[in-house]
């Protein structure tokens, strides 16, 4: 956010700070040091502007010696006809300049981006420019920040928005106002959804603070596996056309089984004692998925299908006490002997689920004892309906929202079941990201969120060509609270720690719209050489207290203080907050010692 300047032109390390307001025609100036008090050491103090060199000229005299240093002015409309208000203070100077239009007046953002000044607040974190950006490069590595180490195996290149996690919010239309769910078409619609959120190799998913990789994609790193478990996501082979739904069960048989292509040989039911084993493959196909019997081998030719039931009656007899019951009579004997109805036999002891085989004959030679393979191109409805159902239920974690953005999340977005796992780089061990896992294992849905405040897109990081160089982890949090803000309605926010739920820091939101840059000061020695322009920067302003070291008694009161204003709570990474706790903390050095605290509490800033 800031523009330093170097303090070896600078030897009393004086600093400036300019800061002005939306809609406030103002530039404000602070000019302070560690040393000095304004009010009783700056005699006949006289602040001049060089309008052609966008120059400050401050001076004074002290102790009859001669003290003056140069302020570089931002780029701003000043009014140069309007006079220069300054006076000096107990630990600073105070320098204001009447401005022709406030810095965030339309006619000033389109000067800027003309110039190239800045880039708008509004596309930092545009989700539409990010996956145009990384689509249009054709195939994109993604590199540790901190040690420009290679994350990746291979270049990705398709790239697609993260589902929204509150999709219940616009789903009132799928389900409709009756009771009845319009023959599973609501079901239809949430595992469509569903189906969109897939942590896939070679693509990627981005949201406004990570981008998540499948774990396949990443170079360098493995991650225990459960025995005997798998991840709910689908095979890679058996898609919703080619399974029959497990929740299907009927009396006769196990029609839920997901049947691959590739099923392994099994043996049939051996109805006479001479059928060899059937072996079931797909067939390959154009048009539609399907099944076929490739191999079979019945040695009783008149058994099934082969010849009509009036044969057995009109020239098998059954000679009396022959057999206890004339079913089993049909499996002891050779033709000369009678059978009962064998269809009816098998209709009453082989159902068939519905739609699986035209003829119940056939059903006989497709049926394990308890597996039906219909052809899938037959499915029913009611399996459709069913399996939409099972992808719901294999998407759970996702559906209830808990799969969501892990840098900051809320407390709906949380389960005891699903645990975030800390990622870092393997080189230089830098907090990359994180991962959702179950008791420890590998990540739940394949996908590990990066933050992009960590990665860069191209190397060297933080060049012209990275996508990710303006995103800070400031500016990431500032983002996300200044739309919790809008949405909640609420300048209040505890940080909690996302593992152990307690409470760490405390933020104010004081000032969402305001603007500033700091530096040190120039010396007066060398006036010939330009001097480097400096641009405002949107910021907030925000009140904040660390409660990470405060003891029982006053995190209680904290509580407490949650609960009277409402404050909005959200839940970081331990890592996060003290990165945050540093930055606010630092922040704190733009003002002078006076302008620190406001109702007991540190005052600082944050870039937006």
């Amino acid at each position: 956010m800031s523009s330093e300047l170097g303090t070896s032109e600078n030897p009393r390390k004086w600093r400036f700070t300019w800061e002005a307001q939306s809609h406030i025609p103002t530039l404000r100036l602070f000019l302070f040091d560690q040393g000095t008090k304004p009010c009783i050491q700056c005699k006949n103090l006289k602040v001049d502007l060089n309008f052609e060199r966008s120059l400050l000229l401050v001076s004074w005299f002290e102790e009859e010696t001669e003290i003056s240093f140069r302020v570089p002015v931002p780029r701003v409309l000043v009014d140069i006809e309007s006079p220069i208000s300054f006076r000096a203070m107990e630990d600073h100077i105070e320098v204001k300049l009447v401005l022709l239009l406030p810095v965030d007046h339309h006619i000033v953002s389109n000067f800027n981006s003309i110039l190239n000044m800045s880039e708008a607040t509004s596309q930092l974190f545009s989700m539409d420019s990010d996956i145009k950006s990384l689509s249009s490069r054709g195939g994109v590595h993604f590199y540790c920040k901190s040690c420009s180490t290679n994350l990746t195996k291979k270049p990705l290149s398709s790239f697609a928005e993260m589902p929204s996690i509150n999709w219940r919010e616009v789903a009132d239309n799928w389900f409709g106002a009756c009771c009845c769910s319009f023959g599973g078409i609501s079901e239809k619609l949430v595992a469509r959804y569903a189906n969109s959120y897939s942590c896939g190799e070679e693509s990627c998913l981005l949201d406004a603070t990570s981008v998540i990789l499948c774990k396949d994609d990443l170079v360098g790193f493995e991650f225990p596996d459960r025995d005997g478990d798998q991840n709910y996501e689908s095979e890679p082979d058996c898609t919703e056309d080619d399974c029959i739904n497990e929740d299907m069960q009927d009396a006769g048989g196990n029609h839920g089984r997901c049947v691959c292509p590739t099923v392994k040989k099994e043996k049939m039911s051996d109805l006479s004692g001479k059928l060899n084993s059937l072996h079931i493959q797909k067939e390959p196909f154009v048009d539609s998925p399907g099944y076929k019997i490739i191999e079979k081998e019945i040695t009783v030719p008149s058994l099934i299908g082969t010849v009509p039931v009036s044969y057995f009656s009109e020239n098998v007899a059954s000679a009396p006490g022959c057999c206890a019951d004339n079913r089993i009579h049909v499996l002891n004997h050779d033709k000369e002997v009678c059978t009962p109805d064998t269809v009816s036999y098998f209709s009453e002891n082989v159902p068939s689920a519905p739609g699986c085989c035209a003829d119940n004959r056939i059903h006989v030679l497709n049926h394990d004892k308890e597996v039906c393979m219909p052809d899938t191109s037959e499915i029913s409805k009611e399996q459709k309906v069913t399996k939409a159902s099972e992808v719901l239920a294999n998407k759970k974690s996702f559906l209830n929202g808990f799969l969501g953005n892990i840098f900051m999340a809320r407390s709906y977005n949380l389960s005891k079941d699903v645990e975030w796992i800390k990622f870092a780089c393997p080189q230089c061990s830098s907090l990359l990201g994180a991962y959702p896992c179950a008791d420890g294992y590998a990540p739940l849905d394949g996908g590990v969120r990066l933050f992009k405040c960590y990665i860069s897109t191209c190397l060297p990081v933080c060049e012209s060509g990275d996508l990710f160089r303006k995103y800070t982890l400031e500016r990431m949090f500032t983002s996300q609270l200044l739309e919790s803000a809008k949405d909640e309605l609420s300048f209040r926010t505890v940080v909690r720690d996302l593992r152990t739920k307690s409470p760490v820091l405390q933020i104010v939101l004081l000032n969402p719209n305001s603007w500033c840059c700091t530096g040190y000061c120039l010396g007066t020695e060398d006036t010939v050489d330009p001097v480097a322009n400096i641009n405002l920067y949107p910021a907030i302003k925000v009140l904040f207290s660390d409660c990470s070291y405060r003891t029982e008694s006053q995190i209680r009161m904290i509580e407490e203080w949650v609960t009277k204003n409402q404050a909005d709570e959200v839940y970081m990474l331990d890592h996060l907050i003290s990165e945050l706790t540093v930055s606010l903390e630092a922040a704190m050095d733009m003002y002078p010692p006076s302008y620190t605290f406001l109702q007991g509490l540190p005052l600082s800033s944050l870039p937006r």
